[in-house]
C-alpha cells in the first residue's frame, strides 16, 4: 500500500479464506496492481473496530464488500448508506462488525461520505480461496464503478 494521502480511501473488505466473501479484498489488490491512483487503497480484512481510525480521516470511504442479496452472483451495484441499516441486511459474514463500526463512526459525529460497491454471492459456507466464475467476473465492473465514483467525488 502506498502512503496514505488522499482524500479518499478505497476499503476492500472481507475474508480471503470463505471464497466469494474475500471479494472485496481481491478487488482491492487488482487496484493495486494496476497501479490505481486518485485514492489510497486499503485491505480492511473482515471490518472491526481497528478500522474507525482511518475511516474516520478520509473525506470520501468506498467500500466493497460481498452482499448476500436476492441479486444473482455476481450483479454489483452502488449504495449511498448514511447509517448502518441503509446496508443490505446480508452484507457478508462480517455484517455484525461492519455495522458496528459504521455506527460508532456515527456516533463520534465524524461519518465521512460513504459509497458502497456491493457484490452479491450465493453464499458464505464454504471454505477455500477461490472466487465463483460469476463473482470473479464481477470484478471489472466494480473497478469500473470505484474509478466512476473516484472521478464524480474529485471532478
Amino acid at each position: 500500500m502506498s502512503e496514505l494521502h488522499h482524500d479518499i480511501l478505497v476499503l476492500g473488505i472481507g475474508n480471503l479464506l470463505m471464497n466469494d466473501e474475500g471479494v472485496g479484498i481481491h478487488v482491492i489488490s487488482r487496484l493495486e496492481l494496476e497501479d490505481f491512483q486518485g485514492a489510497d487503497l486499503m485491505d480492511g480484512g473482515t471490518g472491526g473496530f481497528h478500522l474507525l481510525g482511518f475511516i474516520q480521516s478520509y473525506k470520501t470511504i468506498i467500500m466493497i464488500d460481498a452482499s448476500l442479496d436476492e441479486f444473482p452472483p455476481g450483479h454489483v451495484r452502488v449504495l449511498k448508506p448514511r447509517y448502518a441499516k441503509d446496508f443490505p441486511k446480508q452484507l457478508s459474514a462480517h455484517e455484525i462488525g461492519l455495522k458496528d463500526l459504521i455506527d460508532s463512526a456515527i456516533l463520534l459525529g465524524n461519518m465521512p461520505d460513504m459509497h458502497l460497491v456491493a457484490i452479491s454471492v450465493k453464499d458464505f459456507q464454504d471454505m477455500g480461496m477461490d472466487l465463483s466464475p460469476e463473482v470473479e467476473a464481477a470484478i471489472p465492473e466494480a473497478i469500473e464503478k470505484v474509478r466512476e465514483i473516484v472521478k464524480g467525488v474529485t471532478g
